[in-house]
């Protein structure tokens, strides 16, 4: 416990510069692949890269510049829509069961003025630290892009140098279980990439048929949520509901919710476990608690992040723990192909020992 601690304080203080490095390294497990075709056609590696890269980054921006647009547009109907629910709901207290005077209402509404004006600094203050962030954001992306690029052009290198860290004795054991990690952590990205379109597509269809506003970005909201395991489904849901609440009244918002609870189950008990496999799926206890001790070293950024991580350790320890991997060449393990994630071995993985067809 001692050892993970020091860990987890060693990693929180240095999250400038451990979490790019990590969201780097996810990015490129998802495009490498895309650059090992390019090369098979014989694209030279460099270029292959920088095609690769500048494409993600048109993709990129241009899906972050149509869910903005599309945001802003729709803000002002949203906000007049909110007014019009406040006046419904100020009708409801006055003439509902509740029956408050006007009076009361007024002095709710003085009370919270007065609450914003007597925390007006602290607002401000917040502001000023919020434009902050957004600097060491932007240069943190830098940083993301830049690992990135030499991550695609230059990852085996990378790998090889580290390599020569590792006594002699064990060098081939660790490069084995250091691709079975690789391979587990393309696996994952790839089937949570694919989880999340599912989800989007899904809630995004319910929101447009219900003629909820927004419903393009609130589906965007719900791709990038998808990368959070629980946690990020949970909130993107609860802020579909909330602005179907306010724009649609609350019977379109109990169906959104329904919507909501629908797509989670199906990607909780069909999509994951079939997309992930049986080397990368890890037990729901497990990923709480990463999620957990990821939001409380690194925020957001360290929920994101703790699960394939996870799911990288348990990979490696597989490898290094089995005896069918001290007979395979690190050449054989091919970190593109998902069930070389992990050895197929009995005794290592339960769900291997109660699969049919599990030991052939």
């Amino acid at each position: 416990m001692a050892s993970l601690y020091v860990i987890g304080f060693i990693f929180g203080r240095l999250a400038s510069l451990v979490v790019p490095l990590a969201i780097a390294l996810l990015l490129a497990a998802l495009l490498a692949p895309a650059v090992g075709f390019l090369m098979s056609k014989r694209f030279p590696r460099g270029l292959a890269t920088v095609v690769v890269l500048v494409g993600g980054l048109a993709v990129f921006g241009g899906l972050l510049t149509f869910v903005v647009t599309t945001f802003v547009n729709g803000v002002p109907d949203l906000a007049a829509q909110l007014v019009r629910s406040v006046d419904k709901v100020s009708s409801w207290l006055l003439s509902g069961p509740l029956h408050l005077s006007e009076t009361q209402l007024r002095e709710f509404a003085d009370r919270f003025v007065k609450t914003l004006q007597d925390n007006q600094s602290g607002i401000t203050s917040s502001a000023i630290t919020t434009a902050a962030t957004v600097g060491t954001t932007l240069v943190e992306m830098l940083l993301v892009l830049f690992a990135l690029a030499f991550f695609l052009y230059d990852g085996p290198r990378i790998w090889q140098f580290l390599l020569r860290a590792v006594p002699t004795g064990p060098r081939r054991r660790v490069d084995v279980a250091g691709r079975r990690s690789l391979a587990a952590l393309v696996s994952y990205v790839r089937a949570t990439g694919a989880v999340a379109v599912v989800d989007a597509l899904g809630i995004g269809i319910g929101l447009a048929v219900l003629g909820v506003p927004l419903a393009v970005p609130l589906a965007a909201l719900v791709f990038i949520g998808a990368f959070v395991p629980i946690f990020g489904a949970v909130v993107a849901g609860g802020v579909a509901v909330l602005v179907a609440l306010v724009a649609n009244g609350p019977v379109t918002a109990v169906i959104v919710l329904a919507i909501v609870i629908a797509v989670n189950q199906l990607e909780s008990h069909v999509l994951q476990p079939f997309l992930l496999g049986r080397a990368v799926k890890l037990h729901p206890l497990a990923v709480v608690l990463a999620i957990a001790g990821g939001l409380l070293v690194a925020g957001i950024a360290g929920a994101l992040l703790a699960v394939p991580l996870l799911a990288v350790l348990n990979s490696a320890i597989r490898s290094l723990l089995s005896d069918a991997d001290e007979h395979v060449a690190p050449a054989d393990v091919h970190t593109s192909q998902p069930e070389e994630s992990g050895p197929d071995e009995p005794g290592l993985d339960t769900e291997a020992d109660t699969t049919p067809g599990a030991g052939r």
